[in-house]
């Protein structure tokens, strides 16, 4: 019995055969870090959240041709994939530069679909019809906003500089786009505790959206959380207290919201806390929460209420 409606598991039933994404990193920045909106940008972040083995000095075809060989080296040939606009804000750019961003990850037969990340201000009508038009091409998009958490206040303390509106709009401007929307949560945000977490998932479940991505926050070092971290004024949760708050947001969900990630991977040195956010220990800390559900004789959905939708077809 699967408990949670895993990524994998969405796109398996979808293409009938393995999706893996490729994450591209691009030189891309943000409107909270190049001074539109603010400078330094969020108090965790740490060069975008790129993944170490990636570059932005590497060319977008050098880094897809390197993703779909990895690939299919593991998983075999068959594999078929999306392109994960990853680190920063990849709708942050003129237009013209964005759609020639996008066409070249359309240039190969083996990709099928389009993932990308941004933040819920930085999604205009334009941007959101360009990536419609992809979805017309017969090609899937994602597009995956950053929202962390449903409290304002929280929003305001880690320097996010935009509000729970802001999300709401992208997402309902992206729906009638028809779009596929996937929102970012991080549990165990400074000031936070298991009610704040709750009503985040709530939120989501209200807007309709199709994705969710999960994860405890992790320290790293260079931070303006690192230097909370360091003077004893923030702690990080334990495997167990996270595991349990995931398993209580899973619970709320819809049990037909994709869930595209449950925990975060981030490499020492640089890595802080908590000590179970490492690439090694990623499947231990997914297989805890599948095995709390289970121990709860519980799984993703049972206590959802699903809204009525904001819009028309959400």
């Amino acid at each position: 019995m699967e408990r949670i409606n895993f990524f994998r598991l969405y796109a398996k039933e979808r293409f009938g055969r393995r999706i893996q994404k490729i994450p591209v990193a691009l030189p891309f920045t943000c409107p909270n870090i190049d001074g539109t909106k603010g400078r330094g940008g969020c108090i965790y972040c740490y060069r975008g959240s790129r993944p170490e083995h990636l570059s932005p000095r590497q060319s977008l075809r050098e880094q897809i041709e390197e993703g779909i060989r990895r690939a299919r080296e593991r998983y075999g040939r068959r594999t078929l994939f999306f392109v994960y606009f990853q680190s920063y804000t990849n709708t942050y750019g003129e237009l013209e530069e964005l759609k020639e961003l996008y066409d070249t990850a359309t240039e190969y037969e083996e990709v099928v679909g389009l993932d990308v990340g941004t933040r819920p201000d930085c999604a205009t009508d334009e941007v959101l019809e360009m990536l419609s038009s992809y979805r017309d091409r017969g090609y899937e998009v994602w597009i995956e906003f950053g929202l962390q958490s449903a409290n304002f206040e929280t929003l305001k303390r880690i320097n996010r500089a935009h509000g729970i509106s802001d999300l709401v709009d992208a997402v309902l401007r992206a729906k009638r786009h028809a779009l596929k929307v996937c929102v970012h949560t991080i549990v165990g945000l400074p000031g936070e505790d298991r009610v704040d977490f709750l009503e985040t998932a709530k939120l989501l479940t209200a807007l309709n959206v199709e994705g969710v991505k999960i994860h405890p926050v992790y320290v790293m070092r260079n931070t303006v959380l690192a230097r909370l971290y360091e003077e004893g004024r923030f702690k990080t949760l334990g495997l167990r207290e996270y595991v349990s708050c995931a398993a209580d947001m899973l619970e709320l969900l819809p049990e037909d919201t994709v869930v595209h990630r449950l925990t975060a991977e981030a490499k020492r040195p640089a890595l802080l806390s908590p000590e179970y956010c490492t690439y090694e220990r990623k499947l231990e800390v997914i297989r805890a929460i599948e095995e709390e559900l289970e121990r709860r004789g519980s799984r993703q959905g049972i206590k959802s209420v699903r809204g009525v939708g904001l819009v028309e077809g959400a």
